[in-house]
Protein backbone atom coordinates (compact mmCIF):
# COMPACT_ATOMS: atom_id res chain seq x y z
CA UNK A 1 0.00 0.00 0.00
CA UNK A 2 1.47 3.25 -1.08
CA UNK A 3 1.16 6.90 1.64
CA UNK A 4 -0.99 9.32 -0.78
CA UNK A 5 -1.95 13.03 -0.18
CA UNK A 6 -5.57 11.95 -0.52
CA UNK A 7 -4.94 8.85 2.20
CA UNK A 8 -3.12 11.26 4.29
CA UNK A 9 -6.52 13.88 4.36
CA UNK A 10 -8.78 10.77 5.35
CA UNK A 11 -7.02 10.36 8.02
CA UNK A 12 -7.25 13.76 9.36
CA UNK A 13 -10.26 13.61 8.89
CA UNK A 14 -10.57 10.59 10.98
CA UNK A 15 -8.57 12.40 13.93
CA UNK A 16 -11.11 15.75 13.40
CA UNK A 17 -14.53 13.28 14.01
CA UNK A 18 -12.46 11.91 17.25
CA UNK A 19 -12.42 14.67 18.27
CA UNK A 20 -8.82 15.21 18.45
CA UNK A 21 -7.04 18.72 19.67
CA UNK A 22 -6.06 20.54 15.79
CA UNK A 23 -3.00 20.81 17.35
CA UNK A 24 -2.77 16.69 17.29
CA UNK A 25 -3.87 16.92 14.10
CA UNK A 26 -1.36 19.16 12.42
CA UNK A 27 1.29 16.87 14.28
CA UNK A 28 -0.11 14.27 13.03
CA UNK A 29 -0.21 14.80 9.26
CA UNK A 30 3.43 16.48 10.36
CA UNK A 31 4.80 13.10 10.68
CA UNK A 32 3.03 11.41 7.68
CA UNK A 33 4.11 13.74 5.18
CA UNK A 34 7.31 13.16 6.44
CA UNK A 35 7.33 9.53 5.72
CA UNK A 36 5.97 9.96 2.57
CA UNK A 37 8.82 12.01 1.33
CA UNK A 38 11.12 9.41 2.75
CA UNK A 39 9.63 6.44 1.22
CA UNK A 40 9.15 8.44 -1.99
CA UNK A 41 6.93 6.43 -3.84
CA UNK A 42 7.63 3.03 -2.42
CA UNK A 43 5.12 1.07 -0.84
CA UNK A 44 4.83 0.73 2.87
CA UNK A 45 6.69 -1.90 4.54
CA UNK A 46 7.86 -3.05 7.74
CA UNK A 47 11.36 -2.51 6.92
CA UNK A 48 11.33 0.79 5.30
CA UNK A 49 9.54 1.82 8.44
CA UNK A 50 12.18 0.33 10.66
CA UNK A 51 15.22 2.24 8.46
CA UNK A 52 12.68 5.36 8.71
CA UNK A 53 13.29 4.78 12.88
CA UNK A 54 16.70 4.53 12.47
CA UNK A 55 17.20 7.42 10.08
CA UNK A 56 14.93 10.08 12.50
CA UNK A 57 16.76 8.72 15.65
CA UNK A 58 19.99 10.21 14.04
CA UNK A 59 18.31 13.68 13.58
CA UNK A 60 16.22 14.32 16.80
CA UNK A 61 15.48 13.65 20.25
CA UNK A 62 14.11 10.24 21.43
CA UNK A 63 10.45 11.81 22.61
CA UNK A 64 10.23 13.20 18.94
CA UNK A 65 10.90 10.39 17.55
CA UNK A 66 8.58 8.35 19.77
CA UNK A 67 5.87 11.34 19.24
CA UNK A 68 6.45 10.91 15.11
CA UNK A 69 5.91 6.52 15.57
CA UNK A 70 2.84 7.22 17.42
CA UNK A 71 1.42 8.93 14.44
CA UNK A 72 2.45 6.86 12.04
CA UNK A 73 1.28 3.34 14.03
CA UNK A 74 -2.29 5.40 14.34
CA UNK A 75 -2.09 5.54 10.24
CA UNK A 76 -0.92 2.03 10.21
CA UNK A 77 -4.00 0.74 12.76
CA UNK A 78 -6.49 2.92 10.22
CA UNK A 79 -5.10 2.03 7.34
CA UNK A 80 -5.15 -1.72 7.97
CA UNK A 81 -1.33 -1.99 8.43
CA UNK A 82 -0.88 -3.18 11.92
CA UNK A 83 1.23 -5.87 10.96
CA UNK A 84 3.78 -2.96 9.98
CA UNK A 85 3.49 -0.93 13.20
CA UNK A 86 7.20 -0.35 14.75
CA UNK A 87 7.67 -0.17 18.56
CA UNK A 88 8.42 2.79 20.33
CA UNK A 89 11.81 3.78 21.71
CA UNK A 90 12.48 2.94 25.48
CA UNK A 91 13.26 6.07 27.37
CA UNK A 92 14.80 6.00 31.20
CA UNK A 93 12.73 8.53 32.92
CA UNK A 94 15.55 11.43 33.92
CA UNK A 95 16.19 11.74 37.43
CA UNK A 96 16.76 15.64 36.94
CA UNK A 97 15.88 18.47 34.44
CA UNK A 98 18.28 20.55 32.01
CA UNK A 99 17.52 23.99 33.68
CA UNK A 100 18.89 25.02 30.23
CA UNK A 101 15.18 24.54 28.77
CA UNK A 102 13.51 25.48 32.21
CA UNK A 103 11.97 29.33 33.01
CA UNK A 104 12.48 29.93 36.28
CA UNK A 105 10.27 32.60 38.47
CA UNK A 106 12.92 35.30 37.97
CA UNK A 107 12.91 34.99 33.88
CA UNK A 108 9.52 34.87 34.40
CA UNK A 109 8.60 37.91 36.24
CA UNK A 110 11.46 39.90 33.76
CA UNK A 111 9.03 38.94 30.84
CA UNK A 112 5.92 40.07 32.63
CA UNK A 113 7.63 43.18 33.27
CA UNK A 114 9.39 43.71 29.71
CA UNK A 115 5.38 42.89 28.28
CA UNK A 116 3.71 45.72 30.51
CA UNK A 117 7.31 48.26 29.46
CA UNK A 118 6.23 47.17 25.45
CA UNK A 119 2.82 48.20 25.96
CA UNK A 120 1.20 44.80 25.77
CA UNK A 121 -1.08 44.25 28.49
CA UNK A 122 -3.21 41.25 26.81
CA UNK A 123 0.12 39.61 26.29
CA UNK A 124 1.17 40.17 29.89
CA UNK A 125 -2.39 38.53 30.94
CA UNK A 126 -2.19 35.40 28.74
CA UNK A 127 1.40 34.71 30.40
CA UNK A 128 -0.05 35.64 33.83
CA UNK A 129 -3.10 32.99 33.48
CA UNK A 130 -0.78 30.31 31.78
CA UNK A 131 1.62 30.34 34.65
CA UNK A 132 -0.70 31.28 37.80
CA UNK A 133 -3.20 28.66 36.46
CA UNK A 134 -1.56 25.84 34.87
CA UNK A 135 -3.43 25.71 32.01
CA UNK A 136 -2.38 24.56 28.16
CA UNK A 137 -2.17 27.39 25.68
CA UNK A 138 -5.02 25.11 24.33
CA UNK A 139 -7.57 25.93 27.07
CA UNK A 140 -7.16 29.84 26.92
CA UNK A 141 -10.56 30.10 25.07
CA UNK A 142 -12.09 28.57 28.06
CA UNK A 143 -10.97 32.15 30.11
CA UNK A 144 -14.11 34.05 29.96
CA UNK A 145 -15.74 36.82 31.06
CA UNK A 146 -18.21 34.81 33.01
CA UNK A 147 -14.94 32.96 34.59
CA UNK A 148 -13.45 35.75 35.80
CA UNK A 149 -16.85 36.86 37.51
CA UNK A 150 -17.09 33.55 38.90
CA UNK A 151 -13.30 32.49 39.58
CA UNK A 152 -14.39 28.65 38.18
CA UNK A 153 -13.34 28.41 34.47
CA UNK A 154 -14.40 25.15 33.67
CA UNK A 155 -12.17 23.23 30.29
CA UNK A 156 -14.31 21.29 28.25
CA UNK A 157 -11.34 19.07 25.78
CA UNK A 158 -10.76 15.92 23.97
CA UNK A 159 -14.15 14.65 25.63
CA UNK A 160 -12.54 15.50 29.17
CA UNK A 161 -14.10 18.45 31.65
CA UNK A 162 -12.57 19.90 34.51
CA UNK A 163 -12.61 22.66 36.47
CA UNK A 164 -9.71 25.09 37.29
CA UNK A 165 -9.91 27.58 39.86
CA UNK A 166 -8.71 31.26 39.54
CA UNK A 167 -6.39 33.38 42.02
CA UNK A 168 -8.40 35.85 43.53
CA UNK A 169 -5.94 38.96 42.40
CA UNK A 170 -5.62 37.04 38.34
CA UNK A 171 -9.25 37.36 39.02
CA UNK A 172 -9.51 41.14 39.76
CA UNK A 173 -6.91 41.81 36.78
CA UNK A 174 -8.81 39.94 34.24
CA UNK A 175 -12.27 41.78 35.09
CA UNK A 176 -10.42 45.07 34.71
CA UNK A 177 -8.88 44.59 31.38
CA UNK A 178 -12.95 42.92 30.32
CA UNK A 179 -13.66 46.53 31.71
CA UNK A 180 -11.37 48.20 29.44
CA UNK A 181 -12.26 46.39 26.38
CA UNK A 182 -15.68 46.59 26.19
CA UNK A 183 -15.27 42.71 26.69
CA UNK A 184 -19.23 41.69 28.64
CA UNK A 185 -19.10 37.84 27.77
CA UNK A 186 -16.79 34.54 26.32
CA UNK A 187 -13.61 34.35 25.45
CA UNK A 188 -11.46 37.52 27.09
CA UNK A 189 -8.31 36.56 24.79
CA UNK A 190 -9.30 37.41 20.96
CA UNK A 191 -7.90 38.94 18.20
CA UNK A 192 -9.55 41.99 16.90
CA UNK A 193 -11.93 40.29 14.40
CA UNK A 194 -13.32 38.48 17.97
CA UNK A 195 -12.00 35.46 17.28
CA UNK A 196 -9.87 33.73 20.47
CA UNK A 197 -5.58 33.56 19.87
CA UNK A 198 -3.81 31.39 17.96
CA UNK A 199 -1.47 29.84 19.57
CA UNK A 200 1.36 30.36 17.04
CA UNK A 201 0.63 34.25 17.19
CA UNK A 202 0.85 33.97 21.24
CA UNK A 203 3.87 31.94 20.93
CA UNK A 204 5.60 34.99 18.57
CA UNK A 205 4.78 37.48 20.74
CA UNK A 206 6.65 35.60 23.97
CA UNK A 207 9.75 35.38 21.40
CA UNK A 208 9.17 39.03 20.56
CA UNK A 209 10.18 40.01 24.20
CA UNK A 210 12.77 37.47 25.28
CA UNK A 211 16.21 39.81 23.95
CA UNK A 212 14.52 42.59 26.07
CA UNK A 213 14.05 40.62 29.19
CA UNK A 214 17.10 39.06 28.73
CA UNK A 215 15.56 35.37 28.47
CA UNK A 216 17.00 32.41 26.17
CA UNK A 217 14.48 32.32 23.53
CA UNK A 218 14.47 28.40 23.63
CA UNK A 219 12.86 28.39 27.22
CA UNK A 220 9.71 30.79 25.90
CA UNK A 221 6.42 28.90 25.25
CA UNK A 222 3.27 28.46 26.54
CA UNK A 223 4.12 25.29 27.85
CA UNK A 224 7.03 25.84 29.93
CA UNK A 225 4.72 28.61 31.94
CA UNK A 226 2.23 25.25 32.71
CA UNK A 227 5.69 23.78 34.01
CA UNK A 228 6.67 26.64 36.10
CA UNK A 229 2.93 26.33 37.53
CA UNK A 230 3.27 22.87 38.26
CA UNK A 231 7.29 22.78 39.96
CA UNK A 232 5.93 25.66 42.07
CA UNK A 233 2.73 23.80 43.28
CA UNK A 234 4.76 20.89 44.38
CA UNK A 235 7.07 22.64 46.27
CA UNK A 236 4.15 24.14 48.63
CA UNK A 237 2.48 21.17 48.49
CA UNK A 238 4.13 17.67 47.30
CA UNK A 239 1.21 15.40 46.68
CA UNK A 240 1.79 14.78 43.11
CA UNK A 241 -1.76 12.84 42.74
CA UNK A 242 -3.41 16.52 43.29
CA UNK A 243 -1.31 18.30 40.74
CA UNK A 244 -1.92 15.68 38.38
CA UNK A 245 -5.98 15.95 38.98
CA UNK A 246 -5.01 20.15 38.39
CA UNK A 247 -2.67 19.84 35.22
CA UNK A 248 -5.62 17.25 34.07
CA UNK A 249 -2.99 14.97 33.22
CA UNK A 250 -4.80 11.23 33.14
CA UNK A 251 -1.51 9.68 34.33
CA UNK A 252 0.84 10.61 37.52
CA UNK A 253 3.89 9.60 35.53
CA UNK A 254 3.09 12.38 33.10
CA UNK A 255 3.04 14.89 36.25
CA UNK A 256 6.52 13.52 37.37
CA UNK A 257 8.47 14.37 34.09
CA UNK A 258 7.10 18.07 35.27
CA UNK A 259 8.08 17.96 39.20
CA UNK A 260 11.64 16.61 38.46
CA UNK A 261 14.70 18.66 40.20
CA UNK A 262 17.11 20.73 38.39
CA UNK A 263 20.27 19.13 38.04
CA UNK A 264 21.77 21.79 40.11
CA UNK A 265 20.14 20.31 43.00
CA UNK A 266 19.98 16.93 42.27
CA UNK A 267 24.77 17.64 42.45
CA UNK A 268 23.72 19.15 46.11
CA UNK A 269 22.17 16.17 47.25
CA UNK A 270 24.75 13.89 45.66
CA UNK A 271 27.49 16.07 47.51
CA UNK A 272 25.39 16.22 50.87
CA UNK A 273 25.83 12.36 50.64
CA UNK A 274 29.14 12.52 50.76
CA UNK A 275 30.10 9.14 49.76
CA UNK A 276 33.24 10.30 47.48
CA UNK A 277 35.95 10.30 50.39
Amino acid sequence: MYLTEDKIRDFENLLYLSEKSRATVIKYSAALHGLRVYLAGNEISKQRLLEYRDLLLQKRRANTVNGALSAINSYLEFSGLSGCRVKLLKIQRQAFIDERRELSEAEYRRLLSTALKRGKKRLYLIMLTLCSTGIRVSELPFITAEAALSGRAEIRLKGKTRTVLMPRELRRRLREYCRLQGIAGGSIFRTRSGRPMDRSNIFHEMKGLCAQARVDSKKVFPHNFRHLFARSFYSVEKNLAHLADVLGHSSVETTRIYVAVSASAHEKTLSRMQLVI
